[in-house]
């Protein structure tokens, strides 16, 4: 009996039979995974329940609207904010399922959560948060893999796009960064594999990404063609560990990203996505991964501009080796190229892995949850367990106390809990990093204890700070006894001269259990357990 609001657990047929009974065409629909959006027109709906029935497609891809793609979103396209989206696309996985003759496989990207695409669902922390917490709380990790794959399973989810393995090298890296659970091999492996545990543990579906290593790049794969220049003994020491690592701990899936890796293709310039010795010579015969292969969004420019007659990238990936193709936009012509193309030996093995995993998800007999998962008590004990000092020592803290201090910021006091907490206990002195310049009595104050919160999340234009924002605050570094809680992306530190300051407390996160968390250890009533899990 299904409750009110959830969606009916579809079964599949076994693989035996429906190798038997399904045709060609039919088959080879199976191998696409177009985009579906939460957020779209009823003609748009229309038109993708029509792809359902004709070609039947093996499974969709949730995003939260066109605009929020990232290949749309780079280009600053309105995101409108809709407060019931979840409800949405619960009532659009049902729509969906019921116009499919067989049941499709619904993914997502839910790294950190389906708030991740999904408005007013349960939001845990970026990877690089949890990178931060010792080898002690793997049990952490897995909980939040757990309370994710719950929300996932109540949606009508199977398959969620993660961990992100990305070994993130490269500081200015404008796609993983803050996703990639750090720059050390052996940290990366234990949290994806923690992470892992907690997904599958509820019967949800796991994809390594992104094949063979994204971390260091100063390309975003969304808007052009990454090329990472290492050997191949290189990336055998780092990039490839981790994805060695998941397969011998059994992954789900592989996604493969679209980077240009010569050290590992004999020296060609191909994207990973459509390159046969990437995916079918070093993925399955040299590291023996026997598991489902799927592209990234194959409508990222990557790959995307590099093809003018429709299907021809379809055919090209799905050739080299991917047997889903995610976000492919020419169906119909894709579903023709390879029926023409491809051998049959290709068709069924293909078939065989996608329909073994399908089978494997949508026949899960993990109970569906009632309601979304609560995330705050979790995000409690990660905050306490994060928190990382940089640079200083809490005596620095304490001086700092002691003595007094002019609080500063780059938020308002009244959007900063972190400040509004402190003066329930404490005398001091508020102003906003916009006031500073007009402040007659600044040259008096000494101590300053500054509060950071990044406007943006990516690098890209100095995290969102302002070029007078950061020459004022490297005005006080140099001048001023420093104090600093970042409550964001530690890479953020780069932007200032982060070396000058006294003390570091690095927070990761500005959610108000991390803001609370940061005012107890100001008080001393906590400490500062975390390491910081890259290298700036």
């Amino acid at each position: 009996m299904v409750k009110k609001g959830q969606i009916r657990n579809y079964k599949i047929i076994d693989y035996q039979s429906a190798a038997n009974s399904l045709t060609l065409a039919e088959k080879v629909g199976q191998f696409f995974m177009p985009a579906a959006f939460i957020n779209d027109s009823e003609e748009e709906i229309l038109k993708l329940q029509e792809l359902i029935r004709k070609y039947h497609l093996g499974g969709l891809c949730f995003f939260h609207s066109r605009a929020s793609a990232a290949t749309n979103y780079e280009g600053k396209k309105q995101v409108v904010y809709n407060k019931d989206s979840f409800s949405v696309l619960k009532s659009l996985i049902k729509r969906y399922q019921q116009v499919a003759k067989y049941p499709l496989i619904i993914s997502i990207d839910a790294e950190w959560g389906l708030a991740m695409r999904i408005e007013n669902t349960p939001q845990y922390p970026y990877a690089i948060t949890l990178g931060a917490l010792d080898n002690n709380h793997d049990d952490v990790i897995t909980e939040v893999g757990r309370n994710i794959a719950s929300d996932c399973k109540l949606a009508g989810v199977h398959w969620n796009f993660s961990p992100v393995v990305d070994i993130n090298s490269n500081p200015e890296n404008p796609v993983i960064g803050y996703r990639s659970f750090g720059s050390d091999r052996h940290n990366v492996v234990q949290k994806s594999l923690a992470f892992a545990k907690g997904l599958q543990s509820k019967g949800i579906l796991t994809s390594a990404k992104h094949f063979p290593g994204h971390g260091d790049t100063a390309t975003d794969s969304h808007l052009g063609l990454p090329i990472i220049t290492k050997s191949k003994d290189e990336l055998l020491e780092n990039e490839l560990y981790p994805f060695i690592q998941l397969i011998q701990n059994g992954v789900d899936s592989i996604m493969v990203g679209h980077l240009a890796v010569p050290g590992l293709t004999g020296g060609s310039m191909e994207p990973s996505s459509i390159s046969k010795k990437m995916i079918k010579g070093l993925l399955r015969e040299e590291l023996g991964f026997q598991g489902l292969v799927v592209s990234d969004a194959m409508n990222m420019h990557a790959v995307s501009k590099m093809y003018s007659n429709k299907g021809d990238l379809e055919w090209a990936a799905f050739d080299a080796g991917n047997d889903i193709l995610c976000f492919a936009e020419h169906i119909p012509e894709g579903i023709d190229k390879i029926q023409l193309n491809a051998t049959s030996t290709q068709i069924e093995e293909a078939f065989k892995r996608v329909w073994e995993l399908k089978e494997k998800a949508i026949n899960s007999e993990v109970k569906i949850p009632n309601e979304l998962s609560k995330p705050d008590i979790l995000n409690m004990e990660i905050a306490k367990n994060s928190m990382t000092i940089f640079r200083g020592n809490i005596s620095d803290i304490n001086t700092l106390k002691e003595e007094g201090f002019l609080s500063i910021s780059n938020l308002q006091k009244t959007d900063n809990l972190f400040i509004t907490l402190l003066e329930e206990h404490l005398n001091f002195k508020i102003t906003s990093l916009h006031e500073v310049s007009y402040k007659s009595d600044m040259a008096r104050e000494e101590n300053i204890l500054l509060s950071l919160f990044p406007p943006q999340v990516k690098p890209a234009h100095n995290f969102g700070f302002t070029e007078t924002e950061i020459r004022l605050i490297n005005d006080l570094i140099s001048s001023k006894n420093v104090v600093l809680y970042l409550f964001g992306n530690p890479y953020a530190l780069r932007v200032f001269d982060y070396k000058k300051i006294k003390a570091v407390v690095l927070v990761y996160q500005e959610f108000s259990v991390f803001q609370r968390v940061a005012a107890e250890h100001f008080f001393g009533r906590l400490k500062a357990n975390g390491k910081l899990p890259v290298v700036l």
